[in-house]
């Protein structure tokens, strides 16, 4: 099954499916656009790393009927075929968009065992004696696809990115149109309130508990060996594999969210093989918990960008104004919750088919990422707490989503284990929902992880600041998903490899996102010219 456009656009933030976000807030438009053993660093081309078997002739499996092996030592292999590029099809894409598909290892131990697909794309520079290269972008989620990237976010680029590069994208392994994967989740399973680990509204987790343990059994259940494979180290060998198809000695890139603790995963594991590299709102890449940590770090970022949304809640000059002062917004909003949390709301259409209180603050966390999503949410919550006709609900169909959250679950479950003490995450949940009412004990809950059958094959990727000094990072100050605390930490693992703008502004997502001309400039320079600044900026509100 290929993603089409529109549904991309809901899937793209990390933590499990995370970017079916849209899908409770009505009429939401898309936004401009356990611990586990340490690793030691993996620095080299080639460590715990094999290229693959030729394309040409090589095997390609379905996922239910490939074969798997736990990862070793490296071994060689011969470079992946040319790409045999077609037109792309779809709505709304780039006229000059070309899709192809190229083969990988199946188990990168085995090079030359059994192969799966990667749907790759690419949008050409559109001034070919001004070309130096291949832009890489690499999508977030994880399980979100990236095929259409090159239409969708490369008109966003300007024309000096344009011209200085090849624009290329691909769907991720188990996505899209590469060799797909399903946990084949019954649909109420599929609602993004039950996918993510809203306690219930007394605070319990049994719910959460049971819904977890359900979701990894059926994955490991439908799932198959391409399940097992994804992880983020298999997906930094693909982006190896993809540099090689494209005959290109090394690639740039921009990853945003999830994308860039891949990119960094790459830049540390293929050194010498990253040109220019650009992490956009940064996740926090501690080894001993990544997406945990990931999913913890919503409480700061929910907390840090909500006054954003209070004071426009409160403008005068709003027509969608729900309070006199920034001040009652968040009283407002918690006490609507509570109510909705005692007497949901009938909602047709929508999954689950009713407005109960952790659908409102999942609807809260999603318009969060981008203001333009501020009135969908002002909307729901003025008809909500009058008692009007609730707005049509977005909901993606089911077949949508199924990769996608067979993805997230696969990458976040695999590259490292989560604790597996109820009682702890019961204890942290209630502290959670005490200092941070606005997440109810979401960021300290439990994930199917808890109850994954699969230990991971490989100890996670640790950032050091071993390599070339080639990255800059931006980052908004106020970003729900992954917020300035998270990125800082990423900036210091990367120490002098990398250079960091912050950008004063709220949302998920800083290039080419919110209008901020100092931080746009400092990433387009630093594309197109090499011009990095030569410490650390912060750049003032547009």
């Amino acid at each position: 099954m290929r993603i089409d456009s529109r549904t991309a656009a809901l899937v793209s933030t990390p933590v499990l499916a995370a970017s079916l976000l849209a899908t409770l807030v009505a009429a939401a438009p898309a936004a401009s656009a356990k611990d586990a053993r340490t690793a030691p660093a993996t620095s080299a081309e080639g460590a715990r790393t094999a290229p693959a078997a030729s394309a040409e002739g090589a095997r390609t499996v379905p996922a239910a009927a490939a074969r798997t092996r736990t990862p070793h030592a490296a071994r060689t292999g011969a470079a992946p075929a040319t790409p045999g590029w077609k037109r792309c099809t779809g709505a709304d894409l780039d006229p000059r968009q070309e899709c192809a598909t190229i083969s990988v290892p199946l188990d990168y131990a085995k090079p030359r065992g059994a192969q799966i697909t990667l749907a790759i794309s690419r949008v050409r520079s559109e001034r070919p004696q001004a070309r130096r290269g291949t832009l890489l972008l690499i999508p977030g989620g994880p399980g979100s696809s990236g095929i259409n990237r090159p239409s969708t976010l490369g008109k966003k680029l300007p024309r000096s990115v344009r011209d200085a590069y090849d624009i290329v994208g691909f769907d991720p392994r188990g996505l899209g149109g590469s060799t797909p994967i399903s946990c084949g989740l019954a649909h109420d399973d599929l609602a993004l309130v039950h996918l993510r680990p809203w306690p219930d509204a007394d605070g319990g987790i049994e719910r959460n508990v049971s819904t977890g343990r359900r979701l990894a059994q059926t994955c490991a259940r439908n799932g198959g060996p391409v399940l097992r494979s994804i992880s983020t180290a298999n997906e930094a060998r693909d982006i190896d594999r993809i540099r090689q198809a494209l005959g290109e000695r090394k690639l740039s890139a921009w990853g945003v969210s999830y994308g860039t603790y891949a990119g960094a995963v790459y830049a540390q594991m293929f050194p010498r093989r990253t040109d220019r590299w650009v992490l956009d709102s940064s996740d926090d890449p501690d080894p001993k918990r990544v997406a945990r940590g990931w999913l913890a770090n919503y409480a700061t970022g929910v907390e840090d960008a909500f006054p954003d949304f209070a004071a426009w809640a409160a403008d005068p000059g709003n027509p969608h104004r729900l309070a006199d002062s920034a001040d009652e917004v968040r009283p407002l909003f918690l006490k609507l919750a509570a109510r909705l949390d005692r007497a949901p709301i009938p909602w047709p259409g929508a999954n689950p088919a009713e407005l109960n209180g952790n659908v409102l603050r999942q609807s809260l966390l999603d318009a969060l990422y981008s203001t333009t999503r501020f009135p969908a949410l002002a909307r729901l919550i003025r008809a909500a707490r009058d008692g009007s006709p609730l707005p049509a609900p977005n909901t993606p169909p089911d077949e949508a989503l199924q990769s996608s959250v067979a993805v997230s679950a696969a990458t976040i479950c695999n590259d490292v284990s989560w604790p597996a003490s109820i009682p702890d995450y019961e204890r942290d949940v209630a502290e959670s929902r005490r200092t941070h009412p606005l997440t109810a004990g979401l960021p300290a809950n439990l994930m199917p992880c808890a109850f994954w059958p699969y230990a991971p094959k490989e100890k996670p990727v640790r950032i050091t600041p071993g390599g070339p000094s080639n990255v800059l990072m931006i980052q908004n100050r106020r970003d729900p998903s992954t917020p300035l605390v998270g990125a800082l930490r990423m900036r210091e693992a990367l120490g002098g490899r990398a250079r960091m703008v912050t950008v004063d502004a709220v949302g998920h997502g800083a290039y080419r996102a919110n209008g901020n001309a100092c931080g746009d400039a400092a990433v387009t320079d630093f594309l197109v010219r090499g011009d990095r600044p030569a410490r650390d900026v912060s750049c003032p509100a547009a």
